[in-house]
Formats: C-alpha cells, structure tokens, sequence
C-alpha cells in the first residue's frame, strides 16, 4: 500500500467569452479616410479617373 496519494485535480472550467461592450464610434480620421475613399470609388466607376503623375493614361 503506498504511504501517500495523489489528489486528482480537475482542470479550470472554461469560461464564457466575454461579453463585448458598445462599440466605440470611430475615430475622425478614420471618417475622413472613409468619405475620401467612398468618392474616390465613385469616381472610378464613372470613368472620370484622374491621372496621377505615376499612373499612365487610360487608353
């Protein structure tokens, strides 16, 4: 019979993701980077792309 046992100890129960809170409104930067980028799509798609001295016209 051995002199001593080892107690079994059970893992930590696993725990729920927690919850997320309200979202935080973006940033002002990140607006203005989006309003830029939402004309210039716009742009694009109504073939009125402006040439930029590293872009070759549109042929």
């Amino acid at each position: 019979m051995p002199a001593f046992t080892f107690e079994k100890i059970s893992p930590p129960a696993r725990r729920a993701p927690a919850a997320t809170g309200p979202k935080k409104p973006r940033g002002l930067i990140s607006q203005m980077i989006d309003r830029f980028a939402e004309r210039r799509a716009r742009r694009v798609l109504k073939g009125k792309r402006v040439v930029h001295r590293d872009d070759k016209p549109a042929e």
